[in-house]
């Protein structure tokens, strides 16, 4: 049996340099459980004959390698960032849109300090939260009134729940639509204490279907934008302005969910294909939605929000409503919210990484894809630049594609499956797809400064 003796106690151990460090890091009852855990793993090997008898020195290095190892494992952040380079702009497994570089730092400066989150500066007095970034929507959609709450499925929610609770909502069934993670407009209504009231059939609906529905009971009209399919064919839909309309006549509100949270394009001649079909928020106020809600990290760019806007009777008592302390958002939210929508206020699109990415060209991302692919090679890649296609995503203009090259990376002995893994697995990990067999990456959603990582990428043993 192996001299058990040659394992130092846990004090002494602590109080060696390289251990003071990892204390200093991970502090002292961290350390404490790593070393009692690789010193009862090496205790018990070495008891079970598993390992060979071992010196002091060989017995310490163990131990520490192992301590050190294990903590790092332990403490290491879930949440990392990781480079896109499936082609997806707003990919919903990944976060949906980047920030920013100014949201990102107005974020910084707010996280680091107070703010008036709730404190009204002219008054001395305490303020309200939701006056934060109402203005810009306002001046951006040209509705009356704005709020903010936390997702755009919390805005659905918390819409029907303050101006339909108890009360029937109006609803074409070719809109009962079912969303990423379960998400099912009839379940929202239920839990928001609304009745549903489908009218027409999955792919055609006329005003008049709408109209014979109307009651005592009625107390909104709902339209939803259906961003994750397309209904083609025999189709019929009523226009948001004919509902309006019929909303006026019969006097109950119409509420539009719009989902992607498109505000549109500054040439409207240069709007790429694939979104001429996106309904745009502005357009609908102007078509006189009462209330319209969209989400603030897709097409609009920004972090994950739900815009509640309208006119301002109706957005008033979505305000007023006890959910709205519940969905509200906080002030790292407003403040990456609101340099979003500051660069779509004047001009500034571009600089909003979404935007960014819409607008790039074939010949744009070809250029960058054939310096990646020329870098790769001489890391002992096999690599080609072919034609292919981006998309959207989200649940944002369904079966929509843009132009794209794409870099095809390939190794002798390699399957796609294990290249995409040590893709995944190198630091920071990189995120393709996988296509006909072959292994993709597209530049068109992966920022420029990620662009070294990408160049520097092998395929080792070690990943």
């Amino acid at each position: 049996m192996s001299d058990l003796r040659v394992i130092p106690s846990i004090e002494q151990l602590r109080q060696r340099e390289s251990m003071r460090a990892l204390e200093t890091r991970y502090g002292r009852a961290a350390l404490v459980d790593a070393l009692r855990a690789e010193t009862a793993s090496l205790r018990d090997q070495l008891g079970s004959g598993a390992v060979a008898a071992v010196t002091v020195t060989e017995a310490i290095d163990t131990i520490e390698r192992g301590a050190e190892a294990r903590l790092r494992a332990a403490m290491r952040p879930s949440l990392v960032g990781v480079v896109n380079a499936t082609g997806v702009i707003v990919h919903t497994n990944l976060g949906r849109a980047p920030l920013s570089s100014s949201a990102a730092e107005r974020v910084a400066a707010i996280a680091a300090g107070y703010t008036n989150l709730e404190y009204d500066l002219a008054r001395g007095a305490r303020g309200r939260r939701d006056a934060h970034a109402t203005h810009l929507v306002a001046r951006l959609t040209g509705a009356e009134s704005a709020v903010i709450v936390n997702n755009n499925a919390a805005a659905t929610m918390l819409v029907l729940a303050a101006l339909a609770a108890g009360r029937e909502v109006i609803i074409s069934r070719g809109e009962l639509v079912e969303i990423g993670g379960g998400f099912r407009v009839p379940d929202v209504m239920v839990q928001s204490g609304a009745m549903l009231r489908e009218v027409g059939t999955t792919n055609r609906t006329r005003i008049a279907d709408y109209a014979a529905a109307i009651g005592d009971r009625t107390a909104l009209i709902l339209r939803v934008h259906p961003s994750n399919f397309r209904i083609e064919g025999f189709t019929e839909r009523p226009s948001l302005a004919d509902l309006v309309s019929l909303g006026r006549r019969f006097n109950v509100p119409v509420a539009e969910d719009l989902g992607s949270g498109w505000l549109g394009w500054p040439d409207r001649e240069a709007l790429p294909a694939a979104l001429r079909d996106e309904p745009i928020v502005s357009e609908s106020i102007e078509a006189g939605a009462d209330v319209v809600c969209f989400s603030g990290d897709k097409l609009l760019g920004g972090p994950q929000a739900g815009i509640i806007a309208g006119r301002a009777e109706p957005i008033a008592r979505v305000a007023r409503h006890p959910l709205m302390r519940a969905l509200r958002v906080d002030k790292l939210t407003y403040a990456a919210l609101e340099a979003t929508l500051e660069a779509h206020a004047i001009g500034r699109n571009g600089d909003v990484p979404v935007m960014r990415m819409l607008q790039l060209t074939a010949a744009e991302i070809g250029a960058r894809a054939d310096a990646l692919a020329a870098a790769l090679r001489a890391n002992g890649w096999r690599t080609r630049v072919v034609d292919g296609v981006s998309t959207i995503g989200g649940g944002s203009a369904p079966g929509a594609e843009l132009p794209t090259r794409l870099v095809e990376l390939a190794r002798d002995g390699a399957s796609p499956d294990e290249i995409e893994a040590r893709l995944r697995a190198s630091d920071p990990p990189v995120i393709a797809r996988i296509e006909h067999d072959r292994v993709l990456l597209d530049l068109r959603t992966v920022l420029p400064e990620q662009e070294d990582a990408l160049r520097a990428l092998r395929m080792t043993e070690n990943g």
